[in-house]
């Protein structure tokens, strides 16, 4: 499948967007949103960006613990994958699919990548988000491309 896709990184307070170039080779950083459980205006913002930059997927980072396990993070993700399936079918953008990726340190690894670039304290933090969704979704097009 070719198109743009876009990565998602869920946190407590921001979600971090990543978006994909057309053929699905190289992922750049997106926004960084507020996360809203009060009125869902996050989800409603994602579902404007899927229809304006015409994706075909969603990745959503599902934070596994080292041992591969689902702890309340990784639940907090499914729920919020859930809840965007949700308002794609109230909003008319079902046949957008939203995969779940493994994100196992990539805000870790985003953490430092940005301060080898000399990014740190309070200016790390409002990019933080989109470097990890830039993390989780570059890996998950690797991955996609490296398969038979």
């Amino acid at each position: 499948m070719t198109g743009r896709v876009l990565g998602v990184d869920v946190g407590a307070v921001r979600v971090g967007v990543a978006l994909s170039d057309p053929a699905g080779v190289l992922a750049t950083p997106l926004v960084t949103l507020d996360r809203d459980e009060t009125t869902w205006s996050d989800l409603d913002r994602l579902t404007d960006l899927v229809a304006e930059h015409e994706v075909v997927e969603v990745v959503v980072g599902l934070p596994r613990t080292l041992a591969g396990r689902e702890g309340p993070a990784a639940q907090a993700a499914l729920g919020y994958a859930d809840d965007l399936r949700e308002v794609f079918d109230e909003r008319g953008v079902s046949g957008v699919p939203v995969t779940m990726a493994d994100e196992r340190l990539s805000t870790v690894t985003a953490g430092r990548m940005l301060s080898d670039r000399g990014v740190k304290g309070r200016a790390q933090r409002r990019v933080i988000d989109q470097a990890a969704a830039v993390e989780i979704l570059q890996t998950w097009l690797d991955a996609r491309r490296a398969a038979p």
